[in-house]
C-alpha cells in the first residue's frame, strides 16, 4: 500500500533539471516533520512549506500495489510522448519509495528521480537522485546526482557535507520561516546565497522558478 498526498504534470522548476516536464509524485509522510504546525518548533526541518498530510491532494490516494500506481502515474503522460520521468517527492519519499515500484516505472518507460533529505538508504534502479540535507539529521546518502542545500541553516552548512559526492552542487534560498516562526527576508536569503556561491563557486545558486512564474 503507497499513500500518495498528491501527483500531478508540470514542469520541474529547480535545480539541473528545470524546465523539463514531468510528473511530480509526492508521498506522504515525513521523518524529519509530521506535517502539523503544533510540532513544528520542534522538528528537525522547521521550515517546509509543502503539505503532505494524508491523501486528499489532486489525484492523490491509497494505491493497493506498485502496477496500480505506475499506471495511476501513467495516465497523466501526454500520450503518445516520450522522455517519460516521474519525481518522486514528499515529505520523505524514502519512507515508501521501493523496488517493486521503480521497476513498474521502468516497465512504463519511465526514467525516475528523487528528492529526498538523504537520512534513509534508497532502493536500487533510481536515474537521478537529488539530496536536500535539513537540520541536524544525520545524511547516509553520499553518492548523488544533485545536492540542493537551504541556505542559511545554522545546523546544515555548506562545509558539513564535504563528503557527499555530487555531480552538482546547488544552494536554495530559505523560505520565509525560521526556527521560531518569524517571517524573515527572501531577499536576504537569496543574497546570502549569491554571496555564498561567488565565494565558493563550486556551489550553484538554485532558484524556485515555478513559483516565480507561478506554474503549479
Amino acid at each position: 500500500m503507497y499513500s500518495i498526498k498528491e501527483m500531478f504534470y508540470s514542469l520541474q522548476g529547480e535545480g539541473a533539471h528545470t524546465g523539463r516536464p514531468a510528473i511530480f509524485l509526492r508521498f506522504s509522510g515525513c521523518n524529519l516533520w509530521s506535517g502539523l504546525e503544533k510540532h513544528r518548533r520542534e522538528a528537525i526541518c522547521q521550515f517546509c512549506d509543502t503539505d503532505f498530510i494524508g491523501t486528499d491532494g489532486q489525484n492523490g490516494g491509497k494505491f493497493k500495489d506498485a502496477t496500480t500506481l505506475a499506471d495511476t502515474v501513467s495516465r497523466l503522460w501526454p500520450s503518445n510522448q516520450q522522455n517519460r520521468y516521474v519525481i518522486c517527492t514528499g515529505g520523505e519519499p524514502a519512507l515508501q519509495l521501493d523496488t517493486e515500484l521503480i521497476l513498474a516505472f521502468k516497465d512504463l518507460g519511465f526514467e525516475v528521480g528523487i528528492e529526498t533529505n538523504g537520512t534513509l538508504p534508497l532502493p536500487k534502479g533510481i536515474d537521478w537522485i537529488c539530496v536536500s540535507p535539513k537540520g541536524r539529521s544525520t545524511v547516509v546518502v553520499k553518492q548523488c546526482h544533485e545536492l540542493k542545500l537551504v541556505y542559511p541553516q545554522p545546523d546544515a552548512m555548506p562545509d558539513r557535507f564535504t563528503d557527499i559526492d555530487a555531480g552538482v552542487r546547488y544552494l536554495s534560498p530559505k523560505n520565509p520561516y525560521d526556527s521560531d516562526h518569524l517571517i524573515i527576508s527572501e531577499q536576504s536569503s537569496t543574497r546570502a546565497c549569491i554571496e555564498y556561491c561567488l565565494a565558493h563557486p563550486q556551489w550553484r545558486l538554485c532558484l524556485q522558478t515555478h513559483k516565480i512564474l507561478k506554474i503549479d
